[in-house]
């Protein structure tokens, strides 16, 4: 049996390697996004070579669950073209989150990056209720409130910074609105792969992958790739790779930290990643804010977890209520069987008299 100190290690080794993979990664990508020392402008490149390494992974790890399955565990992985056309309305969507969340991020600094895409959990509500006729209570819609107030009032302060990008924050609200319907359309379409996220993940990226090419030569990315400087260089391309592989890192890390913990700790250690991102940004670049920058930092990070609380407590709520239905029809049972039984008794004593 697990130890009670074996365990506190292992969630704590967990939750610091999604601290630490998650952070990264959006360091990561800020350097090839928009660093002064590469100067590349091609976004959907960067984004669509990232696909290109998860898929290749994936195909690399399902070799190794054959081979040595005793030390990696991956489902098998083949191209399905009923699956492909099945997955391709959530992989248009995935193209739109994973593309919007790199532009945002190609123009606003790391440390407003939370601000910049907190509308998420509101867009969330929204298509909930258009969508799927779910609605919402008074309670989650205030947190809701809470966060909008916090998103304008962080514009309003970057505006006062002098650091604001309109165009970034536009594409900030996109990526959050595109997060939120991600995550509706990969519960519908999560059974058709068995409820496995990995074959999910598969095939999203080789979609996703066929759907950056006619991108990148829409936008001209393709000239711009050519024309870069740098594109012989190792270190680039281990930078690139790097960044792939971080990508889907942290599809695995947010898994494990789910598992080992609660969906519930793992909000409130996404909202505290978060938290620690937009100071360790701060430092890292030298950006000077102002208070209330930071009092916006604040209001959405309050509003954020007010809202997963808010759900927490609404989640027991409708639990207790269905386990004491469940313990009300199984009363009823129980009291039906009761008073079937004296009569079985009645029928089987005149049957003995016969």
């Amino acid at each position: 049996m697990e130890s009670l100190l074996s365990k506190y290690i292992k969630v704590a080794s967990v939750v610091t390697a999604y601290w630490v993979i998650s952070i990264s990664m959006v360091f990561m990508n800020k350097y090839l996004l928009s660093s002064d020392d590469l100067k590349l402008d091609a976004p959907l490149f960067v984004t669509w070579f990232q696909c290109i390494v998860t898929f290749l992974l994936c195909i690399l790890l399902s070799l190794g669950s054959q081979f040595v399955p005793k030390y990696v565990s991956f489902p098998g992985v083949k191209i399905e073209l009923k699956l492909l056309r099945a997955t391709l309305p959530l992989s248009i969507i995935f193209v739109c989150m994973i593309t919007f969340n790199n532009l945002c991020l190609k123009y606003i600094g790391v440390a407003f990056y939370f601000v910049g895409r907190s509308l998420t959990t509101v867009f969330n509500v929204v298509f909930t209720y258009f969508m799927l006729q779910q609605t919402t209570s008074g309670k989650a819609l205030a947190c809701c409130g809470i966060i909008i107030a916090g998103f304008f009032m962080g514009v309003d302060q970057e505006g006062a910074s002098g650091t604001l990008s309109i165009v970034g924050v536009i594409y900030g609200v996109l990526a959050s609105a595109s997060v939120a319907l991600n995550a509706i359309y990969t519960k519908k379409v999560l059974p058709l792969v068995d409820n496995n996220v990995w074959r999910l993940t598969y095939y999203n990226n080789i979609n996703a992958s066929i759907l950056f090419i006619p991108l990148m030569i829409m936008f001209g990315e393709v000239g711009e790739v050519v024309r870069f400087p740098l594109l012989s260089s190792i270190t680039f391309w281990n930078w690139m790779t790097m960044s792939g592989v971080f990508g889907f890192a942290i599809g695995y890390v947010t898994g494990l930290q789910i598992q080992v913990t609660s969906p519930l700790t793992h909000n409130i250690s996404g909202t505290a990643k978060a938290c620690a991102q937009t100071i360790l940004a701060c430092i890292y670049y030298h950006d000077i804010k102002t208070n209330l920058w930071w009092v916006s930092n604040m209001v959405v990070l309050f509003g954020s977890a007010g809202y997963t609380e808010v759900k927490r407590r609404e989640m027991n709520q409708q639990h207790k209520i269905t386990i004491a239905e469940a313990q009300k029809q199984n009363e009823i049972l129980t009291s039906i069987e009761d008073s079937k039984q004296p009569l079985l008794e009645d029928e089987t004593r005149k049957a003995e008299k016969k």
